[in-house]
Parts: structure tokens; C-alpha cells; sequence
């Protein structure tokens, strides 16, 4: 069985050598194991290092595109590679190169086909708590996008923006990311849509003092941005529940004002002095009524969509078996 460890860097030449060096070079399960480097447009000498330590593949992105470009192209890589298995670890050393055995036996064992570190449960003790130096606002929005991709998912998960994480082929195979920020929240959402099964690892991470994200450049810009992929996910993995939800929260309020209204008029014969009140009513069922029809045509194209994934799925299995 051939793993394939692959990191995503932008300006990592400071951390990479160490990283690459502390790469287990036996697993148990595991005949093969190789390394790819993937430099998102850094502008130190990432990949020149990676070549000079030993990364069994290096593809150096002259400019910048992201990490989902990157994450999307690491995995069709990875899957042109032979890969049965991959582990992505930051390249920066929050995680540790030797807990990539722990992140890869749920995987390797057959019983799950994704596993993600989990740096929220302490491993030894099971609790939760925040890994120290963790900014506070990033904490709590990371808790809070865990408990909304689970509740969209019909899962429960603790971390879902963890970038160390293992997969097995039909994991990698299944993946086709199209945001164009970040890979991690809708990745998970692709692969529970998909009946993926999906373990959370505990596991022990270390943020530096003072640094800042190369990727993320504020705390809103995470919080918006890390929305917006959720929702856009939800959108077009579940577009039923997604106009569905959307309808109810317009048609609720518009029936209790209408019937509020027609109430009124029954009583007195007028609907004076509550004109308004029956205009918005009429407003909201209206827009309601229209997300409900549109939640209807949306279910019909994720149909199509998911006619089309499992075409793709199968095209790719045939392409890398």
C-alpha cells in the first residue's frame, strides 16, 4: 500500500527541511510512503528546498491561487502518483510530523475513509479546551463552524478547518472542491453528503506566539469567508433544505401577519389600521412561496449533479486504478 504525504506552502523555506526530515519513513500498513511539495507562489526558496530534501515530487506555483486550487491540485497529484493513501500536513510544524501514524490508522484500518486531527479534544484527557497561544475569536468561531457543518451534514464533528488530515482512495477520488478560499469546511461537507465515513483524531497542536496567518489575514475574513463556503456548499448539496429553510423563515411570519390581518378584517370588516402589516404579509408569503419553487427546480439540478459525480467518480477510479 503506497501513502503519499503531501504539504501546501507559501514562504515555509524556514520549516520545510525539518518537516521533511521528520516524515516517518515506516508505517505499519504501509509498503511505500512518498512526499509532494506544492508551493503556492512563494517568493522564498520553498521549493528549492524541498528538492534538496529529499520531496519525491515539488510543484512550484509561481503565483499565488489559494489553498483550494492548491489543495484540489495536490489530490489529483497525489492520485497520479498511485496513491491508496495521503496525509495533508501544514508545512509550518504546528502538527507534528510524527503523529502522522495516529492520523492515518483510523484510514488504513478500513473502517473510515477520512480522518481529521481534531485539535480541540485533549488527547490524553478527552476534554475540551483551547490549545494554547489560539487566538480566542478563532477558537470560538472555529467551535461554531464545527457544530453548523455538523448540523448541516447530519453529523457531528469537532474541528472541520484542521489542515492535517488522511484519506483513503475513495475519499480523494470522491473530492471536487470549487471554492475558491479554503477546501476544509467543504470538504467535509462533500464527503458526509457522500456517506463518507469520517473519524475526528485528537491531536496535540502548537501555535507560535505572534505569527500570523499566511492565508487567513484577519479574524473576519475568516469568519465571512468560512461562511460563505458553508452556505454556498449547503446551496448545492442540499438545496431542498437550503431554499426549503429559507422559504419557511419568509412563509411563518407571513401566515401569523396575514392571519393577524384576516382576524382583524373578520372582526371589523376592515383591515384598517393594519394595511402594512397585510402588505409585508403578502410580501413574505410571496417570497416564500417563490424559494419554495426555486428550492423544487434546484432539487431537480442536484440530481443532475449528482448524476454527474458519480460519473466523474467513476472516470476517475478507472483513471488511477
Amino acid at each position: 500500500m503506497k501513502l503519499v504525504i503531501f504539504t501546501i506552502c507559501k514562504d515555509e523555506a524556514a520549516t520545510l527541511k525539518e518537516l521533511l526530515d521528520r516524515i516517518p519513513k515506516k508505517i505499519n500498513g504501509i509498503s511505500e510512503i512518498q512526499t509532494l511539495v506544492i508551493s503556492d507562489g512563494s517568493t522564498d526558496k520553498t521549493a528549492e528546498i524541498a528538492r534538496k530534501n529529499g520531496a519525491d515530487k515539488v510543484i512550484e506555483g509561481l503565483t499565488q491561487k489559494k489553498l483550494a486550487y492548491r489543495f484540489q491540485q495536490a489530490v489529483d497529484t497525489v492520485l497520479e502518483m498511485g496513491a491508496d493513501y495521503s496525509v495533508n500536513i501544514d508545512g509550518d510544524l504546528q502538527f507534528s510530523p510524527e503523529d502522522i501514524p495516529i492520523i492515518l490508522a483510523p484510514v488504513i484500518g478500513g473502517k473510515y475513509d477520512f480522518a481529521a486531527a481534531d485539535r480541540f479534544t485533549d488527547p490524553q484527557s478527552g476534554t475540551i479546551r483551547k490549545p494554547k497561544n489560539m487566538p480566542t475569536g478563532k477558537y470560538w468561531a472555529n467551535r461554531l463552524g464545527a457544530k453548523i457543518v455538523g448540523n448541516l451534514s447530519g453529523q457531528y464533528f469537532k474541528d472541520v478547518t484542521c489542515g492535517f488530515r488522511a484519506y483513503n482512495k475513495r475519499a480523494m477520488i470522491a473530492l471536487n472542491i470549487n471554492s475558491n478560499y479554503t477546501y476544509t469546511q467543504e470538504s467535509f461537507q462533500v464527503l458526509a453528503i457522500k456517506k463518507m465515513d469520517i473519524a475526528s483524531v485528537p491531536i496535540n497542536v502548537h501555535y507560535f506566539p505572534g505569527r500570523k496567518s499566511r492565508v487567513v489575514r484577519g479574524f473576519w475574513q475568516f469568519l465571512f469567508g468560512s461562511a460563505l463556503n458553508i452556505l454556498r456548499a449547503y446551496r448545492d448539496y442540499a438545496p431542498l433544505k437550503f431554499f426549503g429553510t429559507a422559504s419557511l423563515v419568509c412563509l411563518i411570519p407571513g401566515i401569523v401577519f396575514g392571519g393577524f390581518v384576516s382576524w382583524n378584517w373578520i372582526s371589523t370588516g376592515s383591515i384598517s389600521p393594519y394595511i402594512a402589516v397585510g402588505i409585508i404579509s403578502l410580501f413574505l408569503v410571496g417570497v416564500g412561496v417563490m424559494l419554495g419553487l426555486l428550492g423544487l427546480v434546484a432539487d431537480m439540478f442536484d440530481r443532475m449533479l449528482n448524476n454527474q459525480e458519480k460519473i466523474l467518480e467513476k472516470t476517475k477510479f478507472h483513471k488511477y486504478e
